[in-house]
C-alpha cells in the first residue's frame, strides 16, 4: 500500500469529515515523529501496532563483486519493527492451525 492509497482508505473511513490535505499533515507528523526518534537513537512504540526501534550494522570489509575490489563499508542504522500481540492476532485470526 502507497501513501496515496493510505490517505484515500482514511479519508472514506472518516467520512470525509477532513480534507485530503489535513490527512496528509496528519501523517506527515506521524511518519516525523518515527524518523525524529529513530534519529535520536531511540525507539517509536505505538500500543496496539507495533514497535520501530534504531538497530546499528557494525562497519565491515566488503567486496564489489563486478571488479572485486575491497572496500570499509561504515556503520549504519536501519529499522527493526515488532508487531503487537494484539497486531499479529488480527492478522492471523482468520487462519486455521490443523
Amino acid at each position: 500500500m502507497v501513501r496515496s492509497e493510505i490517505i484515500s482508505k482514511l479519508y472514506q473511513k472518516i467520512h470525509r469529515k477532513l480534507n485530503k490535505a489535513d490527512l496528509e499533515k496528519i501523517l506527515d507528523i506521524f511518519l516525523n515523529a518515527i524518523i525524529a526518534a529513530i534519529k535520536d537513537d531511540k525507539a517509536f512504540e505505538s500500543r496496539k501496532f507495533g514497535r520501530f526501534r534504531p538497530k546499528k550494522i557494525k562497519s565491515r570489509m566488503v567486496r564489489n563483486p563486478k571488479t572485486g575490489t575491497k572496500f570499509f563499508a561504515t556503520q549504519k542504522v536501519s529499522i527493526a519493527f515488532k508487531m503487537s500481540k494484539e497486531l499479529q492476532k488480527k492478522i492471523n485470526e482468520d487462519k486455521v492451525i490443523n
